[in-house]
Order: C-alpha cells, then structure tokens, then sequence
C-alpha cells in the first residue's frame, strides 16, 4: 500500500505541473511555434535547391543521397528537442518550485524524495514526447520523408535509453539551484549549451576542433544521436548499434542513482544553510 500511495504522490507531481502549462498557455504556445519554426528552418537548410525538393542531390554526409540531408537535420532537430527538454526540465525543477513559491511545501511534504524526482522525470519525458511529435508532425506536413528503410524499432530503443541517460544528468544539474539560488540555473544552461555544442546535433563531431572533440565522447547525446541516426538513415540493426546501446544503459544505470545521491547532499546543504527557500 506504501508503494501505491508513493505512486500516486509522484502522480500529482505530474498533474501539478499540467495544470502549470494551463496557467501558463500563452507562453507555452509562443515556445511551441518558436520550436516548430526553428526545426523547420533547420530542415530547410538541407534542402538542395537543384532538385527544387527535399533534394536528392549531391550531399554526402548521413550516408546516403541529398534526402538523407534533411532526415539527418531533423533527426538532430528531433532529438535535441526531446533531450533538451527532458534535460530542462529536470535540472530546472527546483528553480520552478522557487519561482512558484511552493519549495518548502513541496520539499517538506510527507513523499519519498525518489517519489518526487520520480513524478519529475515522468511530466518531463511526456511533456518531451508530446511537444516533440508536434513538431514531427509539422515537419512531416512540409518534407517527404523517406523512413521506407528506416529501423525504427532500433531508433525507438535508443530513444529509451537515452531518456535514461539524461534523466540521470538532469538529476546532477538540478542539484546547482540548491547550491546557489542566484546562479544555479544560468550554470544549468550553460551546461546543456555545452552538450548542445559537442554532441553533433547538427553535424558530425570530426568538424570540431581537436581540443574540443574528446569531450564529445563525455556526452551522451554523441551516442544517441549516432546510434538514432544509423537506425533511420542507415537501417541499422541492433547489432550494429549495439555498442553505443549498451553506452547508453550504462551511463543511465550510472548517473541515475549518482544523480540522486548528489540531489540529496545538495537538499541536505541547502536546508543546513539555509539556501532552500531564498530566492536568487
């Protein structure tokens, strides 16, 4: 009964931050649009204005002929999406409790804190996936995508595994707005910049400079964006991408349960000094 009743607490965490997005409709609809059109002028990038089409001209990465340009834009634009919003809002959750005034009800309520960050995760990964096939939709309206060939079994267990993956470093980057209210959550964005730059959302990691390349390989979206990519463009089997499958279970595994550690010490310090309800 201890376990349902825990369930159901990290439910209302859920419906909370639902009825959130209602209070704040107009904003929601502004960064929806804004996402939508982003992606789409990203798509339109790829196309090769010779074949006055999605091309199918003479562009040679992603593996394949000019449509794969696109397909390999809008994976990147796709992914991130979803990645980044999990990521968002995960790490910005304790900056949302500040912001609304509800941190110390929420943090002295009589919920396991995994219940807590439990319900967390899961309004952010439905309200990632919701936002995302929007804007897949959108796209699919306006480009001919050609996924005839494409392993979408393989591409949806990455998906899966890369969820995992950035729970675990959202659990991590939540715990900077316990440390310092006033700077936490510019350094959450700072962070996830960073990924953004690294990862190859939107071209292949080998164009960056040398320096930077090795940290490519510390992030998880370099896998996932991989793995997603030789699924959909490639038709890659799950032998083929079984490498960076198994990357990314263990870096989830991982930085899950370290991610809840570090969020405890992080509440912990924050309650010791004091730093729990100041607002930055």
């Amino acid at each position: 009964m201890e376990f349902v009743r825990e369930v159901r607490r990290g439910y209302a965490l859920v419906e909370r931050n639902f009825n959130l997005i209602k209070r704040y409709i107009g904003w929601e609809i502004v960064f929806l649009i804004y996402t939508v059109v982003n992606t789409l002028t990203i798509a339109f990038i790829g196309v090769n204005p010779a074949t006055g089409g999605s091309g199918s001209g003479g562009w040679s990465g992603g593996g394949g002929g000019g449509g794969d340009r696109v397909l390999y834009l809008v994976v990147g634009a796709l992914l991130w999406g979803f990645l980044s919003v999990l990521f968002h809002e995960v790490a910005e959750s304790v900056q949302w409790e500040r912001w609304e005034g509800t941190i110390e009800y929420s943090f002295m309520a009589p919920m396991k804190r995994l219940s807590y960050l439990g319900g967390v995760c899961l309004y952010a990964a439905t309200y990632g996936a919701v936002r995302t096939i929007i804007v897949m939709l959108a796209v699919v309206s306006l480009f001919k995508l050609d996924l005839g060939s494409a392993n979408l079994g393989a591409a949806f267990v990455v998906l899966l595994l890369s969820s995992l993956s950035f729970i675990g470093v959202g659990l991590m980057a939540a715990v900077l707005p316990l440390l310092s209210p006033e700077k936490g959550s510019q350094a959450a964005h700072i962070l996830e910049a960073a990924i953004l730059l690294v990862s190859g959302v939107y071209y292949e990691v080998d164009v960056l400079p040398g320096w930077l390349q090795p940290l490519s390989r510390l992030s998880p979206a370099t896998y996932t964006l991989r793995a997603a990519r030789a699924a959909l463009l490639r038709n890659a089997s799950f032998r083929d991408i079984g490498g960076d499958l198994m990357l990314l279970l263990v870096i989830g595994v991982v930085l899950i349960p370290l991610g809840l550690k570090v969020f405890n010490w992080g509440e912990l310090h924050a309650m010791r000094t004091g730093k729990l309800k100041r607002s930055g």
